[in-house]
């Protein structure tokens, strides 16, 4: 059983940054793939980034590429999503997960096993 919690939403303006963390529990941390989902009003939660046990693979939705960056520190069981240029269209819940048998699928929520509860970002214009 994996437990996590984001961290790092808020509020911000246009153009500007935040930076998301998610702690992990358990001791087989970087047996997993991790990945970051947003959920907007009225909308299906969409893939964001993830990034592979070993840290050494990422991967980015296109709406996000170039603008934010996923990594882990698997010492410290977290993973983190620094987000720059940020726009009003940005904003959602933001969602860490665990798959804990990664098969590739990293873009598919039904891929993972565990998620988080969930942390406001708000974009303002």
């Amino acid at each position: 059983q994996v437990q996590l919690v984001e961290s790092g939403g808020g509020l911000v303006q246009a153009g500007g940054s935040l930076r998301l963390s998610c702690a992990a529990s358990g001791r087989t941390f970087s047996r997993y793939a991790m990945g970051w989902f947003r959920q907007a009003p009225g909308k299906e939660r969409e893939f964001v980034a993830a990034i592979s046990g070993s840290g050494g693979t990422t991967y980015y939705a296109d709406s996000v590429k170039g603008r934010f960056t996923i990594s882990r520190d698997n010492a410290k069981n977290t993973v983190s999503l620094q987000m720059n240029s940020l726009k009003p269209e940005d904003t959602a819940v933001y969602y860490c997960a665990a798959d804990s048998r990664p098969k590739g699928a990293v873009r598919t929520p039904a891929e993972y096993d565990y998620w988080g509860q969930g942390t406001q970002v708000t974009v303002s214009s």
